[in-house]
């Protein structure tokens, strides 16, 4: 019976990869279409049936239904159903395919460098970046869709033949004016708007940053638990990640740390990814003097400033900075959506044009039309608008989240659970006691449909944190109100 393997194919994938449930469905979907449990033609049961046999709901099955429509292994007919495509192809006897990549990339090891094998089996995104923890659903309600369009249509309409073309000056200059001039206010940034450098985002900003500053081989110290990104970013450009630990005040190297020179400095001072810790101003000071010792550069990403929901807004590494040694990143996804790929880099005036050839000769950027319309939108004033109407929104799910997971702080000893991250960001990470197994607890979760991200798996050395990192910005308020709830239950219960 179709259900019956399903089941035992997402509980398999369960017990391997902390996956939500409509991406184990999807999983389990595609590999009986691959190994010709499911024929070409056959049909699927519908929707309704198919959550009600795999006590799932509907939008679980629904969503790992419209991807696999999308990738072509299922086809719908109108007024019929949905049936497995005439064109899957089928696995050879003994590959069986594994979560899209893992085991197959493993099987291929000799296809691969040693580079690529670890960029494409080791941290995974799909593991670590934080959404939803209502799995399927992206809330952009916030963002002006009709106003953008139109600023976009415009530009379109009226752009000048270079407009088309590559740009070598570090991207569209009003747009470099504009996000100088937000930075030197509100982040506390020393900066002209000719050290602004326009990229796709904090990865292109933290690779370009890498080719420049550092040769293969050198150490870069990285904060544990760390970003993904970053994690990955420095991987490809072959140098040595040397992990230091994060405490409440933010990265904090030791004695052992620093017998191991550093080339980089790879921080998130106002808001750790993903503890929440908020780098203390003694710490800062003791940041830099130390970058200054080694004679190294500190690399701050500063990816979610603008979402501070309580006190005022932190100031800037680089503000600190006297040495022209930080480089300051952002990005401009979270105000406005992933998918615009527009963020920042501030670099020391003495490298500007050492930065602008490079980036013109590794990554030939564009979107000029996309930039003239971002400039627009902010110095109309639509992005302030925009931000502070995101800021009240993900306020409101950010306290309904809380609310929700008050039953959980009920342990008043001091190894208790408790809420770190709460103060800024579309992220909290929910501490747990140190025995607790806490991606265990995640794949308990996920099979309730919720999708959290256990704080254990961020760890590149250490092995005494644990937690879970709940991301919220993406989902909807009337889904926090109902899973929140569920999700604070289904932890008191583990």
């Amino acid at each position: 019976m179709l259900s019956e393997l399903l089941l035992a194919e997402m509980s398999r994938l369960g017990a391997e990869d902390v996956l939500p449930l409509h991406r184990q469905l999807y999983e389990a979907l595609r590999r009986a279409m691959l190994d010709g449990k499911l024929g070409a033609g056959e049909r699927l049961p519908s929707s309704r049936d198919l959550a009600q046999d795999l006590r799932l709901s509907r939008n679980t099955v629904v969503a790992a239904i419209n991807q696999l429509s999308v990738e072509g292994y299922l086809a719908s007919r109108v007024g019929s159903g949905t049936y497995v495509s005439d064109n899957v192809p089928r696995t050879t006897p003994g590959r069986s395919p594994r979560n899209g990549h893992a085991q197959g990339v493993t099987a291929q090891a000799d296809r691969l460098s040693s580079r690529g094998l670890a960029l494409a089996t080791q941290f995974s995104a799909a593991e670590l970046e934080v959404q939803p923890f209502t799995p399927g659903i992206a809330d952009f309600s916030a963002f002006p869709l009709t106003l953008w369009q139109r600023l976009q249509n415009k530009h379109w309409r009226m752009t000048y033949p270079d407009m088309l073309d590559y740009n070598d000056s570090g991207g569209y200059a009003p747009l470099r004016r504009a996000v100088a001039d937000y930075l030197r206010v509100f982040r506390s940034v020393q900066l002209e708007a000719d050290q602004v450098i326009i990229t796709t985002g904090t990865q292109q900003s933290l690779e370009l940053c890498a080719r420049l500053l550092a040769d293969h081989g050198d150490t870069v110290w990285v904060e544990d638990p760390a970003y993904w990104g970053a994690v990955k970013a420095f991987m490809a450009t072959g140098l040595a990640i040397h992990p230091v630990a994060v405490d409440e005040q933010g990265i904090n190297p030791s004695t052992a740390d620093n017998t191991r020179t550093p080339r980089l400095i790879y921080v998130t001072p106002s808001h750790q990814y993903p503890t929440g810790a908020v780098m203390s101003l003694p710490r800062r000071h003791q940041l830099l003097a130390t970058a200054r010792a080694h004679d190294a550069w500190v690399l701050e990403d500063d990816y979610d400033s603008e979402y501070r929901f309580s006190g005022p807004p932190l100031s800037s590494l680089e503000g600190l900075d006297t040495d022209g040694r930080v480089f300051y990143m952002g990005t401009f996804s979270k105000v406005l959506y992933p998918g615009l790929k527009i963020g920042y880099l501030v670099v020391p005036k003495p490298l500007v044009a050492a930065f602008k050839q490079a980036h013109y000769d590794l990554n030939r950027p564009g979107q000029m039309p996309v930039q003239a319309a971002l400039a627009e939108f902010i110095e109309m004033g639509h992005f302030t608008s925009a931000l502070r109407r995101a800021r009240q929104n993900y306020a409101e799910r950010r306290k309904s989240l809380l609310d929700a997971l008050e039953p959980v702080l009920h342990d008043s000893a001091p190894e208790g659970p408790s809420i770190s991250g709460a103060e800024q960001g579309l992220h909290l990470c929910l501490r747990l006691p140190g025995g607790t197994d806490d991606r265990a607890l995640a794949q308990r979760i996920a099979q309730h449909g919720l999708t959290v991200r256990p704080l254990s798996a961020y760890c590149l050395q250490r092995h005494d944190l644990r937690g879970l990192v709940v991301g919220y910005g993406y989902a909807p308020m009337a889904e926090i109100e109902r899973c929140g709830p569920l999700l604070a239950q289904l932890v008191n219960n583990f």
